[in-house]
């Protein structure tokens, strides 16, 4: 059978809460979180959840509903068949963080852009950059670095980084993620705003600059109700995810394309006050492949 892959990318343009429920800690609703990490993902089943009613909203055609992302599970059933279309776990390529030197950066490290392009040989696409060999705390743009004057020091949040410009390992890596941003002007804004850390930082980065709201709820006389305070934790805005995907079929991936003819897919909770607007892009190889006869 023959098989397409692609990725799809998510730029948030509002906050993003993907939770796990209600915890004991001092977040009382935490974002989803990869175990072995820490770092900040977006379950697939809840990304696939957001791409199944796009496409019931948008298409006329349930049958092709259920051929690309299966049938709908209900108590009682069972899942005669899966869908054309497998969908992994939204992953963390970028995240902003708050910096003195300018209004925000865009912060990466060596584990993630390894796990990216792991991710790309996985599914058979093209591995346009190397991994960056540094030893340095952080890697800017030669732009970055003269238009900020930032030999003096990066700050983000309480750490002071010095930084090391270095286009000719950053240029490949600038120019894949800037096609995953759904942005015109996504290369320049990286040249000004891309760091890569080292893992540690980020570790810690990606652990405590995220944003944590405290909210309340208004009794029936508008005053707020005893004990109704509780912490949401959120992805903030121009957050970068990606989300690998496998098709059966390669007519597959150019429904997903339509699908998204308007680039904007909502993921996660709090929809009705403006949370998880995403930017979407679709990157796929170019290669034709051979659809079976009557799929799809």
């Amino acid at each position: 059978m023959s098989q397409a892959n692609a990725i799809l990318g998510l730029l948030t343009e509002t906050s993003l809460h993907a939770g796990i429920g209600q915890t004991l800690g001092v977040i009382d609703l935490p974002i989803q979180r990869e175990t072995q990490t820490n770092w900040p993902f977006v379950y697939a089943s809840s990304v696939k959840g957001s791409m199944r009613s796009l496409a019931e909203e948008k298409w006329d055609d349930k049958k092709l509903v259920k051929e690309i992302f299966g049938p709908e599970m209900s108590h009682g059933t069972s899942n005669r068949y899966a869908g054309a279309l497998a969908v992994g776990d939204a992953r963390l390529l970028l995240l902003p963080v708050r910096s003195l030197t300018s209004h925000f950066k865009w912060v990466t490290c060596p584990d993630l852009l390894r796990r990216f392009l792991a991710d790309c040989r996985r599914l058979e696409l093209p591995e346009n950059f190397k991994m960056p060999e540094t030893k340095e705390m952080a890697l800017v743009s030669t732009e970055q670095h003269n238009k900020h004057n930032i030999d003096f020091g990066l700050f983000f949040e309480e750490f002071r980084l010095k930084p090391k410009a270095d286009d000719d390992q950053l240029d490949a890596v600038i120019t894949t993620i800037a096609a995953l941003m759904g942005r015109e002007d996504a290369e320049t804004a990286l040249k000004n705003q891309l760091v890569v850390v080292n893992n540690e930082i980020f570790s810690h980065l990606s652990r405590y600059a995220t944003a944590v709201n405290a909210h309340i709820k208004m009794g029936d006389t508008k005053t707020v109700q005893k004990g109704a305070l509780w912490y949401e934790e959120t992805l903030p805005p121009d957050t970068l995810l990606y989300v690998p995907l496998v098709a059966q079929a390669v007519n597959v991936i150019e429904q997903i394309q339509n699908l998204f003819e308007h680039p904007y897919l909502q993921v996660g909770g709090n929809e009705t006050v403006g949370m998880g607007w995403c930017k979407i892009e679709v990157v796929k190889d170019d290669t034709e492949l051979d659809t079976p006869n009557g799929f799809l």
